[in-house]
C-alpha cells in the first residue's frame, strides 16, 4: 500500500447505490431493507444561519478529530442501523472509519467491518463483500455517486456532513445541552443541496451537486450541535431517496460524531494492484454492479 500518511495532533440514488458496491446498496440487495435565518434565541448566540454556514472553516481549523458515525435506514418497514468509528483530517480531507453492518434479516450471522478510507474525491471500500477478495479494496469515484457519497459508505464522510450546513436556508437557536461532555449549542434547520454544493470546498463541491439531483428533495432538515468555538460537535441529517428496485422510499438518518480534535490521522491508500477490477456481484433482485 502507498499513499499519503500524516500524523496531526493538536434522476436516483439507488442505481448508484448498487453500481458503486455501496454499503447501503448490500444492504439494500439483501433485502433488509425560506428566509435567509430566524431571530437569536438565547444570548451569545449569534445568527443561526451564518454560524452554521461557518462550522465546516471551524473544523479545518481545528485539524483533525475523531468520529462515530450512525446510519439509521427504514424500508419496506425494516429499520437497521449502520455504525462507524474512526478518525478524520479535515485539512487534508483524508480519513479511517471502521463500519459494522448490522446482523442479516434472520439473526443468524454477522458481517466483518468494512474498512473505508476517504479521501478526496474518492472512497475506498475493504472487505465489501459479493465477490470482491478479502485482500482487495473497491475504489469509487464519488462526484459519480447519485448520492454524492453521503450514504453509500453507510457512514456521511464527516467533512461532507458539516458543509451540507453550508446551505443551510433557515435555522432557529433551540438552546444551549450537552453533547460527550462539551458544552454545544443546538440548531435546528433545513439546508439545500444544491446551495450548499455551490459554497463548498472544491474537493465536496461535485460530490454535493450530484447529491441535490439525486436525492428525492433537496432539502434537507438537520439538527446541528456546535460548541463554543464553532466547532461541530454533532450533526444529524435525514435522507430521502427513492429505491430502484421498488419505487419504495427509503429515509436515512445520518448521525455524525466528532470528539478529541487534534487527534492523529495516519491513512494510507492502496496502490493501484491492490484495487479490485472486477464486477461487483449482483444481489437478489439489485444490479450487477460495476466496474471499479
Amino acid at each position: 500500500m502507498v499513499g499519503w500518511e500524516r500524523e496531526r495532533r493538536g434522476r436516483r440514488v439507488a442505481g448508484g447505490l448498487a453500481a458503486a458496491g455501496g454499503v447501503l446498496g448490500v444492504w439494500l440487495a439483501a433485502g433488509a431493507c425560506s428566509g435567509q435565518g430566524a431571530a437569536v434565541q438565547g444570548q451569545g448566540a449569534g445568527d443561526p444561519v451564518a454560524v452554521l454556514h461557518r462550522a465546516a472553516d471551524r473544523l479545518v481549523a481545528a485539524g483533525s478529530a475523531r468520529a462515530r458515525t450512525a446510519m439509521e435506514m427504514a424500508s419496506g418497514g425494516t429499520r437497521v442501523t449502520i455504525r462507524g468509528e474512526g478518525v478524520y483530517d479535515f485539512e487534508r480531507r483524508f480519513g479511517r472509519l471502521e463500519v459494522r453492518l448490522p446482523q442479516d434479516p434472520a439473526g443468524t450471522s454477522e458481517h466483518r467491518p468494512i474498512t473505508e478510507l476517504l479521501a478526496p474525491g474518492a472512497l475506498f471500500m475493504k472487505n465489501r463483500g459479493a465477490g470482491v477478495p478479502d485482500d482487495k479494496w473497491v475504489r469509487v469515484e464519488t462526484a459519480s455517486l447519485s448520492d454524492g457519497n453521503l450514504v453509500t459508505g453507510g457512514a456521511t464522510d464527516p467533512f461532507a456532513a458539516a458543509e451540507v450546513l453550508r446551505g443551510t436556508r433557515t435555522a432557529t437557536y433551540v438552546g444551549r445541552t450537552e453533547v460527550g461532555g462539551a458544552e454545544v449549542r443546538h440548531y435546528r434547520g433545513t439546508a439545500d443541496l444544491a446551495r450548499a454544493a455551490r459554497g463548498a470546498s472544491e474537493d465536496n463541491r461535485e460530490a454535493l451537486a450530484a447529491a441535490a439531483d439525486g436525492f428525492a428533495t433537496a432539502e434537507v432538515p438537520f439538527d446541528a450541535y456546535v460548541d463554543d468555538e464553532g466547532r461541530v460537535r454533532k450533526v444529524r441529517h435525514r435522507f430521502s431517496f427513492v429505491n430502484g428496485r421498488d419505487e419504495g422510499t427509503v429515509d436515512v438518518a445520518s448521525t455524525t460524531l466528532l470528539y478529541d480534535f487534534g487527534a492523529a490521522v495516519r491513512v494510507r491508500l492502496p496502490d493501484d494492484a491492490d484495487i479490485y477490477a472486477g464486477k461487483i456481484a449482483a444481489g437478489p433482485g439489485g444490479g450487477t454492479g460495476g466496474k471499479n
